[in-house]
Parts: structure tokens; sequence; C-alpha cells
């Protein structure tokens, strides 16, 4: 990992957003700026609102930890209710997922190690514009 890289600091709301209708994520640091040793986003899912799909990642740890609200997260074959405070890490290939299943706005930070999962959100963006 390079040590000439320069620090990150956002203020709320900062970094590159993407719009996924109920569903959005504000990337605050990849890429060049991590050396793409890691990839840190904020996402937020309104109410009742699915995720992204159950996936996994053959080669990267997906780590999330719940901001605000309760989270519904797969982990391998089962859904938890992660409330405001929790952590989970779905390693590398394991199948995964998150959706807001409540009534209240849901926040979570994911870190993604090592980086490069900023490279897939356009692709992610225009298929949820596509598909709704």
């Amino acid at each position: 990992m390079s040590t000439n890289r320069s620090a990150i600091v956002l203020k709320p709301g900062d970094g590159r957003c993407y719009d996924m209708g109920a569903m959005q994520a504000v990337f605050k640091a990849d890429g060049d700026e991590t050396g793409a040793a890691y990839s840190i986003s904020e996402w937020r899912v309104e109410p009742g609102a699915p995720g992204p799909g159950a996936h996994s990642h053959d080669a990267n740890d997906d780590m999330f930890y719940v901001l605000e609200g309760t989270a519904s997260i797969l982990v391998g074959d089962g859904w938890i209710e992660a409330p405001a405070g929790s952590f989970v890490c779905a390693t590398a290939g394991t199948r995964h997922d998150f959706a807001n299943r409540s009534d209240a706005p849901m926040r979570l930070l994911n870190i993604f190690v090592p980086g490069g999962f900023e490279d897939a959100m356009p692709s992610i963006v225009a298929w949820f514009r596509d598909n709704g």
C-alpha cells in the first residue's frame, strides 16, 4: 500500500453519489485515494425497500456497520435483523444482501476489502434505472 496517499476529509453528504431509486450510495473513499486497498461507502435504503440482491464476491470481504434504523442482512442462507450499531462481515465467497424491511429509514456503512467495488457502480445504477 502506498504511503504517498493524501488524507481524506469529507463533510456529511460529500463523496460520489449514486441514486438507485429507493437506495442511494455515497462513496467516501476508493480507487486511487486508497491505493485500491479498500472502498468505503454509505448506503441509505428507504423503508420497505430491497437492497442490491443476493450475491457474493470471490476475493473480497464485504463489511456492514448499521448507522441508523434496522438492516435486514442476508449472510449465507439466513437473514438477520441488525439494529443500529451492528456489524456484519460477509467474508469472500459468502452470499449476502441487505434490505430495509422496516417502516423507518436505514443507513449503513459499507467497507469493501480489497477495493475496486466502485468500478461496478455505473452499471449497477443503470440496472436499477432500467429495471426499477
